[in-house]
């Protein structure tokens, strides 16, 4: 049975991966920086839980420690956003944003790398706006940007072990949902900015992580899954 370790996996799309990766037959670990969410989760879904926080390395290298038997995927899927224009940046907070997205599955790659086994994979989490520069989203956009390239160059840092990223368009996994009402406008204007007509559902983006881990002759790719809305004009 092939072991999956899920950064950010008590919430959000972590928690639907990691759920969708225990039905599916693997041995899951969730790891999360609340480490009673974690614990939560895994006891719903018959996996373990470890604390894993992106912004404090020496959590990394515990988990790396508790895991030395070997782990087939690391899938991250942290963020810490600063949604602010640049006159209203705040310099800790984009240093959080970096270190969430970059500098965080670097260091996850210090650690877990030497326990990954050699037909395993990372999976890193992007994001549409990387490519879709607009008002405020200057920190989420080049943080995100930046992952395409960290999958590319850990690839040939890793290898033979894996690394690709997932790029999700505007996606209902209830991050959305402290917008209260204004939430469906946001996924109207969503849709309406693809090419297939519609905002992203949390199972297209957690199709896309379960075929990278299974691609055994993929690696250093960007997997944009936003229905084209790179490629939308007007």
């Amino acid at each position: 049975m092939e072991r999956v370790l899920v950064i950010g996996g008590a919430r959000a799309l972590g928690a639907a991966v990691a759920r969708r990766a225990a039905a599916d037959g693997y041995e899951v670990v969730v790891g999360a920086r609340d480490l009673a969410a974690a614990e939560a989760l895994a006891h719903e879904i018959g996996a373990t839980a470890v604390r894993v926080d992106l912004q404090d390395e020496t959590t990394m290298a515990a988990a790396a420690a508790r895991l030395t038997d070997g782990i087939d995927h690391v899938v991250t899927t942290g963020s810490a956003p600063h949604d602010v224009r640049a006159a209203e940046l705040d310099h800790d907070k984009l240093v959080a944003a970096f270190t969430a997205k970059v500098i965080g599955p670097m260091l996850v790659a210090k650690h877990l790398g030497p326990v990954l086994r050699p037909n395993g994979s990372i999976v890193l989490f992007s994001g549409v706006v990387g490519w879709r520069p607009g008002p405020g989203s200057l920190v989420k956009g080049v943080t995100n940007g930046a992952v395409e390239h960290l999958a590319r160059h850990l690839a040939a840092d890793l290898a033979p072990v894996r690394v690709n990223a997932v790029s999700p368009g505007v996606v209902d996994s209830g991050a959305w949902d402290r917008l209260g009402e204004g939430k469906a406008g946001l996924l109207s204007r969503s849709a309406a900015g693809t090419l297939v007509g519609r905002h992203g559902e949390v199972d297209d983006v957690v199709d896309a992580v379960m075929w990278l881990l299974r691609a055994g002759f993929v690696s250093g790719e960007t997997i944009h899954v936003e229905g084209g809305a790179r490629h939308r004009t007007a």
